[in-house]
């Protein structure tokens, strides 16, 4: 019993201490929480549901080139805010920005987030800008469109997404979703839970990132003030309803964060502000006409402006490409057969497996010469360098095949994708074909798929087909992927 005691007295004494409330002044760190998961819905479904409505809101709006200073400026804030995000919980955010004049913003499923250039101009200073970007990434991060939907709401986008006949389209299947597509374009439609809590999340992510979380509170307070002055201010109000007194909720919850100086202004901001006053925007009854007229998947198709990464355009039937149109040299087999060969897949068996380009090729044979593949697939492994993550090896790896392959490019970002039940990455480059036509090299388009295999070193696979032809041949090339086993 003596011998006991004073073990007792000191855990009565510790509970004691974690008892007794801090004192009023003490100071915390923010930590984002946990976001959870929406049942039956992978990252995988909710990434591929931000791909289709991106691709129409590619067909709906006009976009900023990615070479445009706006557009460059956008996403290197948006990436300043997004490295405080762990990367468990990260998304791979895409930033974009769209010529109109009224003020509005919208996050889809798995990442792509659009600012109007009116938003750009009605900010104050890169505070209240990043406070918007804040807002809507965290609309991301903690899945609300996903979990705002019924599950047999979402099991039909997801089947209409894949391909299957449909009523509506892909605009009504994503309306399911609460992603609307009408005369002002496409928003989503959160509650005020959700707004409440977009504020919270993106009240953190500001800190976190070295700005003051009052300043996003300021930005949605100065359009309220200008609402009856200002007719672009209402849309966005409707598509963001206020949760109740933003500024004093966030007053509240920042209160008890230690203090810090946070960051002023940037020349980065005030240099694509001005930019934004030169740029030709257009209304939203102007980008309501385009869209009806065709006008804007035109211009942003001749602009180079549309991802390659999008999913290919949905037939009359509501169904994808197939690839009856491919030249039958090289058309693949609709009868698969297997390949072991340190890892497996499946492939058409017409197309030959073989070696060269660093690996092992399936491709058909009028595909494929010694020098150059022009249909097919290369599958390789290469090491990954000391404490390297696969975000970093896989940038490693297509910044070499910028760099030895002229004339090609990256289009849209790297994106999560689900290999042979491993997480991997998913990127799509430009470039030009072996296949000339009139003396001149056709444009091609490269899939390249990573993943780290049972040996710690990154196996990955390049899909080629000229541009031409790929969408027809994208199904083959994901049969052939979800049947894929690494090493």
């Amino acid at each position: 019993m003596q011998r006991n005691f004073p073990v007792k007295a000191l855990t009565l004494f510790l509970a004691l201490l974690i008892a007794v409330p801090a004192p009023l002044g003490a100071q915390s760190t923010p930590q984002l929480p946990n976001p959870g998961s929406p049942a039956g819905v992978s990252k995988q479904d909710q990434e591929q549901l931000g791909l289709k409505a991106s691709a129409e809101v590619y067909k709906q709006m006009p976009v900023l080139p990615d070479s445009s200073p706006i557009t460059q400026y956008v996403r290197q804030l948006g990436r300043k805010l997004g490295t405080v995000i762990p990367a468990e919980n990260s998304w791979p955010y895409q930033f974009h920005v769209i010529p109109q004049k009224e003020i509005n913003a919208f996050a889809l499923p798995g990442g792509p987030i659009f600012i109007n250039i009116g938003t750009i101009q009605a900010a104050d200073n890169e505070a209240e800008l990043a406070g918007v970007m804040a807002h809507e990434m965290s609309h991301v991060y903690m899945q609300h469109s996903a979990k705002q939907a019924s599950k047999a709401s979402l099991a039909n986008v997801l089947v209409g997404i894949a391909g299957a006949v449909m009523p509506g389209g892909a605009a009504g299947n994503l309306a399911r979703l609460g992603i609307q597509i009408g005369a002002s374009g496409i928003f989503m439609k959160y509650s005020r839970a959700d707004e409440a809590q977009a504020d919270a999340v993106g009240a953190v992510i500001m800190y976190k990132a070295g700005y003051n979380p009052k300043s996003l509170a300021d930005f949605f307070q100065k359009l309220e003030q200008e609402t009856g002055a200002a007719a672009r201010s209402p849309q966005f109000l409707s598509d963001h309803p206020n949760p109740g007194n933003r500024q004093a909720a966030i007053a509240k919850q920042i209160r008890p964060w230690a203090q810090k100086k946070y960051l002023g202004s940037s020349d980065g901001f005030y240099r694509a502000h001005q930019e934004a006053g030169k740029i030709k925007a257009y209304t939203a009854q102007e980008i309501a006409a385009g869209a009806k007229s065709g006008q804007w998947a035109q211009q942003n198709q001749a602009d180079g402006v549309v991802p390659t990464n999008l999913p290919p355009p949905e037939n009359g039937n509501g169904g994808g490409s197939s690839s009856e149109n491919i030249s039958g040299e090289v058309k693949p087999s609709s009868h698969f057969q297997q390949l072991q060969n340190g890892f497996s897949i499946s492939h058409p068996d017409n197309w030959r497996p073989g070696e060269g380009f660093g690996g092992t090729t399936i491709a058909p044979p009028a595909g494929i010469s010694s020098s150059a593949i022009s249909y097919g697939v290369i599958v390789a492994d290469t090491p990954m360098g000391n404490g390297s993550s696969l975000d970093q090896s896989t940038e490693e790896l297509i910044n070499g095949l910028v760099q030895s392959n002229p004339g090609m490019k990256t289009t849209g970002a790297t994106t999560s994708i689900q290999v042979g039940g491993a997480h991997g990455r998913s990127a799509y480059l430009t470039g030009n074909s072996p296949i000339q036509l009139n003396g001149q090299p056709i444009p091609e388009r490269d899939w390249v798929v990573t993943v780290q295999n049972s040996q710690g070193a990154m196996t990955y696979l390049v899909f080629v087909a000229p541009d031409r032809d790929f969408n027809q041949l994208h199904p083959v090339f994901q049969k052939m992927l979800e049947s894929f086993k690494p090493r």
